[in-house]
């Protein structure tokens, strides 16, 4: 008689993608099409209005990424562009109509956004993106990413307009600040979680410099592209990388494993 044959299962379906090559790109692009977005939006209509528009289509991408119940690129993305122009409104308006500085701005986002991750750890037990196979892990996951624009946004102003740096010189901080996690992961065995969270803070305020320097004016140490121009142009990019993504299966979930094969998984990757 045959020795029985150990059983396959089902993980349920991944809600989020996997950290790729092509998700950093996406991302970055994101945020700095979060960035022209609000601006943009701002200047060609009431403050007010844009921002209860920004928060409408907001919500609106979010739930719609809710109920897929598992990753599809188009609409993950969708989520994540809005959650980029409305965390940038977030930001901005506590330091524009609130009036708080950009100094004690960053630090309220960076407790808030420390509180969700403490929170999503002792409810779930894993800030794993691996590990978003359910609407509660996923509402952290979305919690976590509003606060990581939120606090990018509020860090990057700080950084160009607080220190006096510039959008320019910003660009240069934030790129060094990222490969610290980049080779921290890589050669010195850091946490792959923490290493994954690291950096998905730090692409906000370098997307963000990157749009900033390319849309301002040259008075204000910009270009003077215009953040519409800007906003067209990174559309067309996220556009193109998530078109990418579709055809070459980049950044989509591992799919069915078995239960030991998917555990051994998580405990590898972020």
């Amino acid at each position: 008689m045959a020795p029985p044959q150990p059983t396959r299962t089902e993980t349920p379906a991944q809600r989020v993608p996997d950290p790729s090559r092509l998700f950093w790109a996406t991302k970055a692009a994101s945020t700095a099409l979060g960035e022209a977005v609000s601006d943009f939006s701002i200047h060609v209509l009431p403050p007010v209005v844009a921002v209860l528009l920004g928060f409408a289509l907001f919500v609106g991408a979010v739930v719609f990424q809710l109920t897929r119940r598992r990753y599809v690129p188009e609409v993950y993305w969708l989520a994540v562009a809005m959650v980029g122009v409305f965390g940038t409104m977030a930001a901005d308006v506590v330091h524009v109509v609130v009036g708080l500085p950009y100094a004690a701005s960053a630090t309220m986002y960076a407790i808030i956004l420390a509180g969700v991750f403490i929170t999503w750890r002792r409810v779930e037990g894993t800030l794993s993106v691996h590990a978003v196979t359910t609407t509660r892990r996923e509402l952290f996951y979305w919690a976590a990413v509003v606060g990581t624009f939120a606090l990018g946004t509020a860090a990057g102003d700080f950084a160009a307009v607080g220190l006096g740096l510039g959008y320019l010189a910003s660009i240069g901080v934030f790129a060094t600040l990222i490969l610290i996690p980049a080779l921290g992961y890589r050669y010195l065995g850091w946490n792959a979680v923490f290493a994954f969270w690291f950096a998905y803070v730090l692409t906000r305020p370098l997307g963000a410099s990157v749009a900033d320097w390319l849309g301002k004016p040259v008075a204000e140490g910009g270009m003077g592209i215009g953040s519409g121009w800007v906003s067209l142009g990174f559309a067309l990019v996220m556009v193109v990388l998530v078109v990418v993504m579709r055809r070459t299966g980049s950044g989509a979930p591992f799919g069915i494993r078995t239960s030991s094969a998917a555990d051994a998984e998580r405990q590898r990757l972020p």
